[in-house]
């Protein structure tokens, strides 16, 4: 049985329509890539799974149950959880806060000296504000404190946007150490190249639009240019 599904899943901002019958699935222990450009719905498909965005109950689906007009809170506490586009830390807390408020209400196999050792520079500079980070930093901070939350599935939205090569290259290496401790993984990314580099399965949008899903290794670079382009 899949671990998570959408069905047909739409999503509106008031009139305007931004996902058009999107069908995924997410399998326990896979990472899943979902690829696109600005504009595709990337952002959105992971906001109506998180609950930020209203769907159909039968829309989304999680560990058999349907999900899909569920509250957000309750959702974290399913055991899903969204890193969002941006980081989203709170500037006025310092870094080991910010984490903690991630495991608040929630305990697991992730505590604070496991965040610190998967992402030591923040064990460094656990006592400074958030907003002293650096770009990479501040994005393992987020990606650490939603760890905190002990997640069965973790969202990640944009991971590289604004970074570095070296820190994209260092963000990335965390994630396959991430699924081994059982934790799967949907990320929205713009880069095909380290989307493809990590993925059990891959979907691309375009404005809305399914336009390519399969395996990395079943798929041509030519048939993912076309769908990510629209060619």
């Amino acid at each position: 049985m899949p671990l998570l599904e959408t069905r047909e899943l739409t999503a509106y901002y008031g009139d305007f329509q931004a996902l058009f019958g999107i069908t995924t699935t997410l399998e326990p222990g896979e990472t899943v890539a979902i690829i696109g450009a600005n504009g595709a719905g990337k952002s959105t498909f992971l906001k109506s799974i998180a609950g930020l965005l209203p769907s159909r109950p039968d829309a989304v689906r999680f560990d058999g149950r349907d999900i899909g007009s569920t509250r957000s809170v309750d959702i974290v506490a399913m055991g899903i959880v969204l890193v969002p586009e941006g980081r989203r830390l709170f500037p006025s807390l310092s870094v080991e806060e910010n984490l903690l408020v991630g495991g608040y209400r929630r305990r697991g196999k992730w505590t604070l000296d496991r965040v610190y050792a998967l992402f030591p520079i923040l064990a460094e500079r656990r006592h400074l504000p958030a907003t002293s980070l650096s770009g990479g930093q501040q994005q393992m901070c987020a990606i650490g404190r939603a760890l905190m939350a002990d997640p069965r599935v973790l969202l990640c939205d944009e991971v590289s946007l604004g970074l570095a090569p070296i820190v994209i290259r260092d963000i990335y290496k965390s994630l396959p150490m991430i699924k081994a401790e059982g934790t799967s993984l949907i990320i929205v990314e713009q880069d095909i190249v380290q989307a493809l580099a990590v993925a059990d399965r891959v979907y691309c949008f375009q404005e809305g639009r399914m336009t390519l899903a399969g395996r990395p290794g079943d798929l041509s670079h030519a048939a993912i240019h076309a769908a990510y382009f629209g060619i």
